[in-house]
């Protein structure tokens, strides 16, 4: 895609929706990264219906560790793959406890090193807590890069990467939110909305 369409679709998506930012429910950055290891396979919507009383129990990585495996799964039994998620939680909440001060790092590497965190759970983390201009590729991003040509790829790895060198500095610390819902509302993966894009004659609709 020619560079001054990307700037075009990037504009206005900026204009639709100025400060957009991530769907699930938080209030510190440990309560961002539990959301976010419970997304995995999972909408938001779903994620959101049980972090209130995960949270209301523990919302610090001490209380989260102490509160044990067993009890995390009970809490959070609605969602898929909620057994290795307990597992997940409270293993990493351990870890912040023990060798990070409660705190979650602000480190793309050391971040995957804690278990549940790969690199799209990082590259959120990093975006939306720290505000680096990173872009985690989901599904919907994976599909909204290659079907407008925004940035073709056969792996989400490829997609992130022609993504960032692809979309100007001044728009990539939102990128991912704004591709992300889009993906969500609008360029759906079974009948996309063309009608109602804001970028439609844009795209070059590689469906």
């Amino acid at each position: 895609m020619q560079k001054q369409n990307v700037i075009k679709i990037f504009q206005r998506l900026q204009k639709n929706n100025p400060k957009p930012t991530t769907e699930l429910i938080y209030n510190s950055t440990f309560e961002l990264l539990i959301a976010v290891i419970l997304s995995a396979q999972a909408t938001d919507k779903s994620v959101n219906k049980i972090t209130p009383n995960l949270f209301a129990a523990a919302n610090t990585p001490e209380k989260m560790a102490n509160l044990g495996e067993e009890k995390i799964a009970e809490l959070i039994k609605s969602i898929g793959l909620y057994k290795n998620k307990a597992k997940f939680l409270q293993q990493t909440s351990q870890i912040l406890h023990q060798n990070f001060n409660d705190n979650v790092p602000d480190d793309f590497e050391l971040l995957q090193t804690l278990p549940g965190v790969g690199r799209k759970t990082a590259n959120v983390i990093m975006n939306t807590a720290f505000g680096k201009p990173t872009i985690a590729v989901d599904t919907h991003i994976f599909r909204v890069a290659n079907r407008t040509g925004l940035a073709n790829g056969k792996t989400p790895l490829s997609v992130e990467k022609n993504l960032l060198k692809n979309i100007p500095d001044e728009f990539k610390l939102n990128a991912h939110h704004w591709l992300i819902l889009h993906g969500r509302y609008v360029c759906k993966a079974q009948k996309p909305l063309c009608q109602n894009c804001c970028v439609a004659d844009l795209c070059e609709k590689n469906l």
